[in-house]
């Protein structure tokens, strides 16, 4: 457990789609399509509903961010935060970066005291698990003096490899 300024970050191993938290990241496209990888987890778990009502905010930008409701999940809300302009498309650490920026600032609009974020386009997206981290970490300590309600980050993902990435990250 790390805190910057107000917010405590922990890192997790464990199923986005099951954390009890305010709001959960989907990595997004800007199309706001929910295929594979964590969007299509988040679909499944939660329901078609949460991408038909992202589907209504679609294009958006990287850079932004859109919340939804969260279906059948223990979440209040999804916050879509694209990091790819298309489906299965390669993309960058700065593209991770800015999406973890406008998820955090979207989460933080919606009033979230507890937030869970997967590893961002370490799949499809083709960003190392080492570079994802430290876009994301970078991400989370630009927020932590700026944030008024987000009190709590969960890094959560399934695999050990993107767990020990913020676990190095965090100790820099």
């Amino acid at each position: 457990m790390i805190k910057f300024d107000n917010i405590t970050v922990r890192i997790k191993r464990g199923d986005l789609t099951k954390e009890r938290v305010d709001a959960i990241c989907n990595p997004a496209n800007s199309l706001m399509l929910m295929g594979g990888g964590a969007a299509g987890a988040i679909k499944r778990a939660g329901g078609k509903g949460i991408e038909e009502e992202a589907l209504k905010h679609a294009p958006v930008s990287i850079g932004k961010a859109v919340a939804t409701a969260a279906g059948r999940l223990r979440a209040r809300w999804v916050i879509h935060a694209p990091t790819m302009a298309k489906p299965a498309m390669r993309t960058s650490s700065e593209s991770v970066y800015l999406a973890t920026k406008a998820a955090l600032e979207c989460a933080e609009k919606m009033g979230a005291k507890n937030f869970a974020i997967p590893g961002m386009e370490t799949g499809i997206g083709g960003v190392s698990f080492d570079a994802a981290a430290g876009a994301m970490v970078k991400a989370l300590r630009d927020f932590g003096p700026i944030s008024r309600s987000l009190k709590e980050i969960v890094l959560c993902d399934l695999s050990e490899e993107m767990v020990g990435a913020w676990a190095r990250e965090l100790t820099k």
